[in-house]
């Protein structure tokens, strides 16, 4: 297992979770064009992957990240969460982080 150290400041747009439901109660997202408001920025990392996802590092203060939800760097590059998970080691919380894979928004062109 290796050590993967903060190389960027990461934004985090979260959208509003859970969303608003129709009449009929299904889920209704809100409009892609509009982008909320950042939550904070913290250091972070972005590892891309072979399979052309990337592999996103944040502080555990970002915390709840969900899918959908996008994060930015101050490059200007912008990734969608496809998933996050929270992980916390009791007792040391220095060490602590938020583990997510996401898609690069828009996707790079070869």
């Amino acid at each position: 297992m290796a050590v993967v150290l903060a190389t960027r400041m990461l934004t985090l747009y979260a959208l509003e979770h859970p969303w608003a439901r129709d009449a009929n109660g299904v889920p209704v997202p809100p409009d892609p064009n509009q982008q909320p408001e950042p939550r904070g920025t913290w250091p972070g990392s972005a590892l891309e992957q072979p399979d052309d996802t990337w592999s996103l590092r944040l502080d555990p203060a970002a915390w709840p990240v969900e899918s959908g939800d996008v994060v930015g760097d101050e490059t200007g590059m912008k990734w969608t969460i496809t998933t996050a998970r929270l992980h916390q080691v009791p007792g040391c919380p220095a060490v602590d982080y938020v583990q997510a894979a996401g898609t690069r928004n828009p996707p790079e062109v070869p």
